[in-house]
Formats: structure tokens, sequence, C-alpha cells
């Protein structure tokens, strides 16, 4: 008995592992395209709807569709109400998996799980292959899961085919509504604990084939885990940003409605079910039970419960996705007002990391997530210009004082965004990458040493101005002016910064723009350096007075340099 039960773990453990590990395989394959995919096929609702649900098909991972779906939001390139389709599509594509788990469960002598062995040794050999070492830890990842779920079915009907067991789940299964609900909570549960709702459903196909339960309650336990991976979800965002709070807060909504409005019409539900179920040519779960059925009806439903499940799985999604895809922009009122926007998010005054702390994504996804927090460290240096810009135009030392402040303040915020970037790049690195993954890491770390360098030079700044003050002097209104240019001309290298930045790579063509705005910043500089020789000889104006200005001059033309190394950081992976 003992024996067993570490096995039925065991067997547990391989199949989540392969889960892992097939997820982990297509996010490496998937790489930038998935994003570009993504931001090419989110115009309107349906085709949100069929980008949720081709993605998560993909990916075989609800939890990268939305961590996607949160940095599109995030970043600008996707409004909530198409988050929200997205996720109605996710919650679609989710059901490919259990299409794929029926199909493990096989008839007759063939299964999936068959093959497991001789596709692990296909996968090791492609493994040992560089360039498909990605496609080689997909398929050993396919291999396990079904392997695992071959071996959970076998241990657990050895485990549960007892009178004790059956008799309890019969009980159970005699109380009506209150039975519904248990079997719902179980299916939640069962789904927290292992953060997996296809784990969930495996599960309830075993049960339910071997007939330890009855169909409706497998549709009870379906139900509670949809239920449960919108907690899941819930859980990962409460360390996140409000626009990941309110996606997760959408996806508890939907599948808390769909739930609701199943419950409410449950048994029209079931017999459309079962009508669906015969429409493939299986018995009618519904209407069919094991319980005195002869040895023919007995073994057909044992091979079309599985379906029968991954059916009602559907359905469920499908008909709660027609029903509330006409209330999306309801639904995205409700999340607004649950998750209001704090003060503190307006202000904008600090600043907190948005995308490596959501769900386990490994590979070049993660890649990606780093890249998304990049384009938001960029943002935040664009913000320290403003400051800078502030401090050079104050009119009194109260105004420069509180300009000064800020730019000591995010001085600070680059060093400590910068410190936990690498930090997250370090751990992700220990894993393997796809081919050019680690060039992409080598092209982010290159990137926030960059960007850390545009926080120091706010700094530097305001110690100049301070000194400024300090010795009383005034720059001229023509001085002011071109400090203001200068500035100006560092906003359009921004501009072409965060372009190249937030671009997808394979998309990305060059870096034209870049390369002209650092001209510009480089030409006017000269231009001025002449300019400031020409009125020094001429006593224009003070010659401290002057120092000070050029040294303005030559720090801003050096924040120029940095920006141009970031765009070229980025062209250069490209070419890896």
């Amino acid at each position: 008995m003992l024996l067993q039960i570490l096995t039925l773990l065991g067997s547990l453990a391989m199949f989540l592992y392969g889960m892992s590990l097939m997820s982990g395989g297509l996010q490496k394959m998937a790489g930038d395209r998935m994003r570009s995919f993504m931001a090419r096929m989110t115009s309107n609702y349906f085709t949100c709807i069929l980008t949720g649900i081709a993605v998560t098909a993909m990916v075989q991972s609800s939890t990268a569709t939305t961590l996607l779906i949160v940095s599109f939001v995030n970043a600008g390139l996707l409004a909530l109400g198409s988050a929200i389709a997205v996720i109605m599509g996710a919650n679609i594509g989710t059901t490919v998996t259990a299409w794929i788990f029926a199909l493990s469960f096989g008839g007759g002598s063939w299964s999936i799980g068959t093959i497991a062995i001789p596709l692990m040794f296909l996968a090791f050999l492609l493994s040992n292959v560089k360039r498909f070492s990605s496609l080689g830890e997909f398929i050993m990842g396919f291999a396990l899961l079904f392997l695992g779920l071959s071996i959970l079915k076998e241990t657990s009907t050895l485990l549960l085919d007892n009178e004790g067991v059956r008799t309890f789940l019969s009980t159970l299964s005699g109380h009506g509504i209150l039975s519904i609900f248990l079997f719902m909570l179980a299916g939640a549960v069962i789904t927290l604990m292992l953060q997996s709702s296809a784990t969930a459903t495996a599960i309830t196909m075993v049960l339910v084939a071997q007939g330890y339960i009855p169909f409706t309650m497998a549709t009870a336990m379906v139900l509670g885990s949809n239920i449960g991976t919108t907690i899941t979800s819930n859980i990962a965002a409460t360390v996140a940003n409000v626009n990941a709070k309110r996606t997760a807060r959408a996806h508890f909504l939907f599948n808390l409605f769909g739930v609701a409005m199943t419950l409410v019409l449950f048994k029209p539900f079931l017999n459309l079910v079962g009508l669906t179920v015969e429409a493939l040519g299986f018995p009618n779960p519904v209407t069919v039970s094991f319980e005195g059925a002869d040895e023919a009806t007995v073994a057909s439903l044992v091979e079309s419960l599985p379906y029968s499940v991954a059916v009602l799985h559907t359905v469920f999604n499908v008909i709660t996705t027609l029903v509330l895809v006409w209330f999306i922009p309801q639904l995205e009122k409700l999340v607004t007002l649950m998750v209001p926007e704090k003060e503190e998010d307006k202000e904008q005054e600090t600043h907190r990391l948005k995308y490596i702390e959501i769900g386990n994504i490994t590979g070049d996804m993660a890649l990606n997530s780093a890249k998304l927090e990049v384009v938001e460290f960029g943002n935040l240096c664009r913000k320290d210009l403003g400051f800078i810009r502030s401090a050079v135009n104050a009119k009194t030392r109260e105004e420069f004082n509180e300009a000064d402040k800020m730019l000591i303040h995010y001085e600070n915020l680059t060093d400590n965004v910068e410190r936990e970037i690498a930090t997250f790049l370090r751990e992700v690195s220990k894993k393997e990458f796809s081919p050019g993954g680690m060039a992409r890491v080598r092209e982010l770390y290159r990137i926030i040493g960059e960007m850390e360098s545009l926080g120091d030079s706010g700094e530097t700044i305001g110690k100049i101005l301070t000194r400024v003050w300090e010795h009383a002097c005034h720059f001229t209104d023509k001085m002011l002016a071109q400090l203001n240019t200068m500035l100006d001309l560092l906003d359009s290298a921004y501009d072409a910064m965060d372009y190249n930045l937030s671009t997808p790579i394979i998309d990305l063509q060059d870096i034209q723009n870049a390369e002209l705005a650092e001209k510009a910043v480089n030409d006017y500089r000269d231009t001025l350096r002449s300019e400031h020789l020409s009125n020094i000889e001429k006593s224009s104006y003070p010659y401290e007075t002057g120092s000070f200005y050029m040294d303005l001059i030559n720090c801003l033309e050096k924040m120029g340099d940095f920006i141009i190394n970031i765009s070229q950081s980025v062209i250069e992976a490209k070419s890896h």
C-alpha cells in the first residue's frame, strides 16, 4: 500500500514536471514571435478571443498567456477590455489540454502514453542538437506528462478499487445540490494545491472513467477547477501593479459568472453536454451509467467518459465566452471599481517592478518579461529628464531644491531597478535558453547599465547646478534657451530609444532614428562649444558662468551617448 501511494505521488510529480517542461520548451521556441503575433492580432474582440485560444493552445500555459496580456496592458499596447477578451479566448485554449488528455486514455491497447518511452529517446537526441534543443525539451515534457498520466491512472485504480472508497464517494454524491458544491470545492482545492487546473481535469477523468464518481459530480469538479485556477492568478497578482490586479480580477469574474450561470441552468447544461457527446458517437454520460449496464456498455463508457469531460470543459468555456463577450465594457468598469488606482501610482514618484514578479515563466519568455521591465526602466529615465528641465529653469533656490531632490531620488531609483533586474537575469541565466538567448541576456545587462548611467547623469547635473546657485552665477536668456533646445533634442533621442526598445526584435529593421537623433545632439553640442569660445573671447558673460554652462552641455551630450548605446545594444542582439 505504501509503495502504491508513493508511486501515485511520483506519477503526479512526473505529470506536473512534464507539463512544466513542455510549456517551457514551447515558450523558448515562441520567443519574441509570440509577442509580435499578439500585437498584430488584438485589433478587435473577435481577434482577441482567437489570439487567446491560439496562444494558450500553443504554449499549453494560461499563466504564460496571462503574463503577456498583463504586459501588453501595462505597456499601453492593449486596452483592458481587449485583455479581457484575450482571457476569454485563453479559457477556451486551455480545453485543448483536456482533449489531449482524453486521447491519452484511449481505448484498446494503444494510447498516447504507449509511445512516451520512444518519444523520450527522440527528445534526448534532439536536446543534444543546439538548434533543436527547445523542441527536444518540449517532446521530453510531452512524454513525461503522458507517462505520468498513464501511471497515475493505473495506480489510482489499484488504490481506489475497493468497497470502502466506493461507499465513501457514493455517500458524498448522494446529497443533491450539497454534493455539487462539495465536488466543486474539491476541484478548486486540487487546482489550488497543485497550481494546475490541467491536473485537476486529469484526476477528474480518472475518477469518472473508472466509475468512482458519477458524471454529474465530475461536472462539479470541472466547475470548481475553473474557480481554483483564477484564485492562483489572483494570488500571483497581489505583488503586481494595478493593471495586473484588474486583469486577474477580470479572469476571476469571468469564470465566477460562468459557474454561477451553469449552476442556475445545471440540468439544461448537462443535457446539452450529453447531446454533444452523443453527436460525437459516444454514449450519453448523463443518461447512461455503470449501474446495471452490460459489459459492452461499461467498456464503451470507460472509453468515452474522458472525452465527455473534455466536451463539458469546452462547452462551459465556449458558452460562457459567447454570453459574456457582450458584457466586456461592464466587466472592465467593474474591475476598475474593484481595483482603483492609488494616489501613489498616479504621482509616479515610486517605481515597482511590474513584469518579472508575475508567474513561473522560463526561458525566452522570461527574457521577454525582463525586456518589458527594461522598457519601463527607460520610461523612468525619461521622467528624470523632466526634473533636469525643471532644475535648469528654476527661478528660485526653493524651486531648484525641489527639482534637485527628485534628481537624487531618481538616481537611487535607477540604482535599485538596475540591481533588481540584474538579479532576475542572473536567476534566469541558470536555465537553458534557445540559441541567441544568452546574447539577449548580455544585451539586457548592457542596457540596464546605460540606463543606470542616465540616472547618475541627472544627479551630476543637479550637483553642477548646485554650484551655480552657490556661486550666484546667472545664465543668460540665450543660454537657457540653448539648454532647453539641448533637452528637446534629448527628448527626441528618448523617442527613438523607446521605439527601438518596445518594438519586437523581429520587426526592428535598423536604428537610423536613434543615429539621427544622436547626430543632432552632437552637432548642436559642437555648435554651442564654438559659440562659447567666441563669447569667452568677447567677454559676453563671466568665465565661471560659461564654465558651468559648458559642463551642463557636455553632460547632456554624454546622456545622448548613453541613449544611442541602448539602441545599439538592441540591434546588435538581433544579429545573434
